[in-house]
């Protein structure tokens, strides 16, 4: 490539990077003050959970226009300035059902609230969130949760560090490097990945619509990045539960803790969608077999698979897994440890879960990697 196209491509991409980094302020237009960022959320016929952050944040640039690159600076400089909101009571509205919810130190809040009236047979609804305190009329915005419809037959449950996306999820720049500079044909996302979680999200039948709940140890700042990132790559949207810089105490839904937030957030929605099985898919390099094994011992007839992806050249890493792979084979489950999601793909098919034709996608993604 030329020196001069490689660098207007560079710019291209910059531009790009600014605007997803930027874009958690814009929905203020640039008038400041307090604000509310709602996260994805998901609930059942008659629960729903979602999380967001209420922030006071400067007001300027506003008169500019919004693809200007000055503008996305000028954004991205209030969104380092900004200032979260402790005691905050938010308003939360879905139909017929109101709840107010409080911040805590760091900003956060948490709705869990029991459904008035039942959802619509669609993936995605629209909740209204405003605050009692302090009062600022402006600062309205709209959530969005994700529901199951009727045909979906199981649930999933995926990591995403080592797993969905190359080590280095909780690096803001190197994820940043890799999916606007380098494109999205970058070692951004594992090879496979989008073709299989469509398959899990669409069920051997093709239309099943099942959910998919992503869980990361990664910091909040890199939520914008991670939804720039799913979207690019064509990987089914749902909720993302973030596992860092979340400030509810100990003995809360979601603690401080990585380890301690992925167990209590996997119980939390199998807590959700009770009439749901699951499938848990992580990576050998942290704590998932040892997360999805546990939560198999207390669950063992609600668990379809446990799929982990093999980034460790340990030996002795190996043999725990094997271990507890065949503790998981006595409870009625399979373990599948691989560093191929070809393999994953075809172990699936042969339970049911997924359509034969997913195998032949994956093998097509995988290839393409390589060429």
């Amino acid at each position: 490539m030329p020196v001069r196209q490689r660098f207007r491509h560079f710019l291209v991409s910059l531009r790009r990077g600014l605007h997803v980094l930027a874009a958690p302020v814009k929905g203020d237009n640039g008038r400041g003050g307090l604000f509310i960022q709602a996260y994805r959320g998901y609930g059942s016929s008659d629960r729903v959970f979602l999380m967001g952050r209420v922030f006071r944040q400067p007001g300027f640039g506003a008169t500019l226009r919004e693809e200007w690159l000055r503008r996305d600076l000028l954004d991205l400089l209030r969104r380092l300035l900004r200032k979260p909101i402790a005691g905050a009571r938010v308003r939360v509205r879905y139909k017929g059902t109101t709840a107010v919810v409080e911040t805590d130190r760091h900003g956060f809040f948490r709705v869990d609230m029991n459904l008035g009236e039942m959802p619509s047979d669609v993936t995605w609804h629209a909740v209204e969130l405003s605050l009692d305190y302090p009062t600022d009329e402006r600062a309205t915005t709209t959530g969005e949760f994700f529901t199951p419809t009727r045909g979906a037959s199981y649930g999933v449950i995926s990591d995403i560090d080592d797993t969905v996306v190359y080590t280095g999820v909780a690096n803001t720049l190197k994820m940043m490097w890799r999916l606007f500079a380098q494109g999205a044909d970058s070692r951004v996302i594992f090879p496979g990945v989008p073709a299989l979680y469509q398959g899990f999200h669409d069920g051997p039948g093709g239309n099943a619509g099942n959910p998919l709940v992503y869980v990361s140890r990664g910091p909040w700042s890199i939520y914008q990045v991670l939804v720039e990132m799913f979207r690019m790559h064509r990987i089914p949207n749902g909720p993302i539960l973030i596992l860092r810089e979340w400030g509810m105490k100990r003995g809360s839904l979601l603690p401080r803790r990585a380890r301690d937030h992925k167990l209590d957030a996997i119980r939390h929605v199998m807590g959700l969608y009770q009439d749901l099985k699951f499938v848990l898919v992580g990576d050998s390099g942290q704590h998932d077999p040892e997360i999805y094994t546990r939560i198999l011992r207390a669950h063992p007839d609600r668990i379809l698979a446990i799929y982990i992806r093999d980034v460790s050249a340990d030996p002795q890493r190996s043999e725990a897994i094997a271990r507890l792979a065949e503790e998981a084979r006595e409870a009625g489950c399979e373990l599948v440890l691989s560093d191929d999601n070809q393999v994953l793909a075809k172990h699936a098919v042969a339970q049911g879960l997924i359509a034969p034709g997913v195998v032949d996608a994956v093998r097509r993604s995988e290839a393409d990697s390589r060429s």
